[in-house]
């Protein structure tokens, strides 16, 4: 749970932004494995590949610093950045925890 001194403006945004990332990374990840994947396997496209794989790496990266950043300034211990690593690797992970990420962002 928050601290009751993490209700700052910047906190606030900085919870928002992470969890937008989380969002996108999700998309990008079921958009790589659900729409890139088959188009390389079955009717050899690789270059969908290439393009979501880029755009879910620099999402992936993002979301790893956001956590990073979050796990800072809300003085988390490691296990929630560790939930939050096995939320990015897990098809439809980021969207569970983004339910626990809405939560926290309420009550700032």
């Amino acid at each position: 749970m928050l601290t009751k001194n993490m209700n700052t403006p910047t906190s606030k945004k900085l919870l928002h932004r992470f969890r937008m990332i989380a969002i996108a990374e999700g998309i990008s990840f079921l958009l790589l494995l659900l729409i890139a994947m088959p188009l390389k396997y079955a009717f050899h496209i690789p270059e969908a590949v290439k393009v979501f794989g880029w755009v879910h790496g620099a999402l992936f990266i993002s979301y790893l610093y956001f956590a990073f950043e979050v796990m800072g300034t809300f003085k988390k211990n490691f296990s929630w950045f560790a939930t939050a690593f096995a939320a990015a690797i897990l098809p439809c992970g980021t969207f569970v925890f983004d339910k626990q990420l809405k939560k926290e962002e309420r009550f700032l």
